[in-house]
């Protein structure tokens, strides 16, 4: 906030406070920077000496007081202290650092979308606490709102009234901003919470576009286009346009709730920062599917989609099904991960916990099966079959060379004690056994 020196006709001490630098004067009063003797700054806000005798103005001060007492929650100054009784009325709040948002927007231009949709989410939700306490502030517009390190904050409750309350001090006069006021304020009509809601639509729509929704010129050109015309939104961005206009509805009964503009406001903050945290910076389209053969294209890849995902699964599961089919003996097709890419054929070596190298089949060498996952699936049937013809031929051998030893065994004893010839007999007809038994 600006703050500037103190001029001479300023006064230095009001009540406990000391006074250091000027905040700025409204139509009611100057608002100074002061501090009490604990060093707490606040603003304190006193009444101008030319009005100090209007008890007009006093009211209107005094109900300005009252309706700061009754808010609860953090929207709003805290009140600290006043003086309404005093030659000049006065009331001190807490001081609340950060510029306004209308100086906010003049220094650094608009706002994107996720900051107006951040600061009217918490100004919508700052105007539940207003309402509930009974109180319409009436003169809601982008000076009365500081922009804390804590939050947007709501100040300047000068004209706040109470709801239901006529808008007119006196006949024919409006009292509120021009181009920020609602229809029902200009033509004198009751007061509610749905002309909060008006003026808020204004103040989003100054953040967006740096300007107001009904232009500018006098205060009379001013208030015709406001309950005439309807309000000029082309610099709103398309995630906010929708919601503004309608805070601008003629009809308060048109107009959303806080509560309603307060959810609502949360949930585009939050898709628009999204927006903002990725590479392409521009409001977030849509979700669709993308094209496949145009993703492919630009990126060398399969398109990274729910869709394109389970077709994958989809097609690796049949070739995997169709390997199984496959008929006997037939090498299997070259084989793929998942991702289009081939596989390496599984590596073969006399090193110690490397794989066994494939068998000799008929001249033919048949790679080791795998399943889809990896693992040795079933071998193949013709090879189970040779293998088994096999081990029975030599387990018949065996046995046949084993019988033959135990039927030679009987006759050979007593040609061994006869002659020797019959030991060699023997010996060779033992050896001849072993070599049966050894066969394979």
């Amino acid at each position: 906030m600006a703050m500037m020196r103190l001029r001479r006709e300023d006064p230095r001490v009001v009540g406990s406070f000391r006074l250091h630098r000027r905040l700025g004067a409204g139509g009611m009063g100057v608002v100074y920077l002061g501090s009490d003797r604990r060093g707490q700054r606040v603003a304190l806000k006193v009444i101008r000496p030319d009005l100090a005798e209007d008890q007009e103005f006093r009211s209107r001060f005094a109900r300005e007081v009252s309706a700061a007492r009754r808010i609860r929650g953090g929207c709003t100054a805290r009140l600290v202290a006043a003086d309404l009784e005093a030659d000049r009325p006065w009331f001190a709040t807490q001081y609340v650092p950060g510029p306004s948002l209308h100086d906010k927007v003049a220094e650094d231009g608009p706002l994107t979308a996720a900051e107006v949709a951040s600061v009217g989410s918490a100004l919508s939700e700052g105007l539940v606490a207003v309402h509930e306490a009974g109180v319409v502030h009436r003169d809601l517009k982008p000076s009365n709102i500081l922009l804390s390190p804590k939050g947007p904050r709501i100040i300047d409750f000068g004209i706040a009234w109470a709801t239901g309350a006529s808008t007119l001090t006196h006949v024919g006069t409006a009292v509120g901003s021009p181009g920020f006021l609602a229809p029902e304020q200009v033509r004198g009509a009751a007061v509610t919470p749905a002309t909060d809601v008006f003026s808020l639509g204004a103040t989003l729509a100054y953040a967006a576009m740096g300007d107001s929704p009904f232009g500018h010129g006098s205060s009379e050109v001013m208030l015709y286009r406001v309950v005439h015309e309807e309000a000029q939104l082309a610099g709103v961005p398309d995630a906010l346009a929708p919601l503004v206009r309608a805070c601008l509805a003629k009809d308060p009964e048109e107009r959303p709730s806080t509560l309603q503009l307060s959810l609502r406001l949360k949930e585009i903050a939050a898709r628009e920062a999204q927006g903002l945290g990725a590479v392409d910076t521009r409001p977030p389209a849509p979700r669709r599917t993308p094209d496949r053969q145009g993703a492919e294209r630009s990126t060398g890849r399969l398109a990274d989609t729910r869709q394109d995902r389970d077709r994958d699964r989809d097609r690796t599961a049949e070739h995997a099904a169709q390997r199984t089919r496959r008929a006997p003996g037939t090498p299997p097709p070259s084989r793929t991960n998942g991702t289009g890419r081939r596989t390496a054929p599984p590596r073969t070596g006399g090193r110690s916990g490397s794989r066994p190298a494939p068998r000799s089949n008929g001249g033919r060498t048949a790679p080791p099966r795998t399943t889809s996952t990896g693992r040795r699936g079933p071998a193949n049937p013709r090879l189970l079959r040779q293998r088994l013809i096999v081990f029975v031929v030599v387990t018949l051998l065996v046995a046949l060379g084993i019988a033959a030893a135990q039927g030679c065994q009987g006759p050979a004893r007593g040609l061994e004690q006869s002659s020797p010839q019959g030991a060699v007999t023997t010996a060779a007809a033992a050896t001849d056994a072993r070599s049966l038994g050894s066969a394979p």
